[in-house]
């Protein structure tokens, strides 16, 4: 099964995000995930609700929204007005995990949670079966272009023994450090989907990478 591509539109080039967009929608990519920094949980900011706003117009592929924020369930009904299929929340900023979960379906979008490097897999037993997506970061979250963490790999295969021991539905998807050769490894080990940003928009013809990965 030909893994599903995701390309991060915060390695695209701001100064012309309409025409990366557009080359989105012409290419091979299933969705097109937007990473949301707040400054706080991770040491950088990305883009606020206007621009999005923009880009939920152009985009032509459903919406992967990673929310790298604090108190996420406060966004839940913006996050939902641009169109969202796909509402992720990190595990780490969670207290009541399955509550936010419980409000992002409720609000008509599929819940996923992320993991940080740092944090084991085994903490996700207890709402895995919960969620439609549980994402696996290779880099510490915060900045596109890092160098992808071995011991993602082996997460990886740890969530899909988990998955498979509770019967969950959830796909696992994995962000940072995803290219060529990383993202094959990642989907011998289980994968279901990848995130690639710098892998993408640094190539001289971006299509032919993310048509490179979708055929990994």
């Amino acid at each position: 099964m030909k893994p599903i591509i995701s390309p991060s539109i915060l390695s695209a080039n701001f100064s012309n995000l309409a025409h990366d967009i557009e080359m989105l929608n012409r290419s091979e990519a299933d969705w097109l995930h937007i990473d949301i920094m707040d400054g706080v949980f991770v040491p950088n900011i990305s883009f606020g609700f206007p621009v999005l706003k923009h880009v939920a117009k152009l985009a032509q592929k459903p919406l992967d929204v990673h929310l790298m924020i604090v108190q996420p369930e406060k966004f839940i009904p913006e996050i939902k007005a641009l169109g969202t299929e796909i509402m992720n929340v990190h595990y780490e900023t969670c207290p009541h995990l399955h509550r936010v979960v419980q409000q992002i379906r409720e609000a008509g979008m599929k819940p996923a949670v992320t993991i940080n490097p740092a944090t084991p897999v085994l903490l996700l037993q207890d709402i895995v079966r919960e969620v439609d997506m549980v994402l696996v970061m290779g880099v510490n979250p915060g900045f596109g272009g890092q160098k992808f963490i071995e011991n993602t790999v082996e997460k990886v295969r740890q969530l899909r023994e988990l998955i498979a021991r509770t019967g969950s539905k959830a796909l696992i998807e994995v962000d940072g450090g995803v290219n060529l050769e990383t993202g094959a490894r990642l989907m011998e080990a289980g994968a279901d989907a990848l995130v690639a940003g710098n892998a993408v928009f640094s190539a001289p013809n971006p299509e032919e990478v993310i048509h490179a990965l979708k055929n990994l």
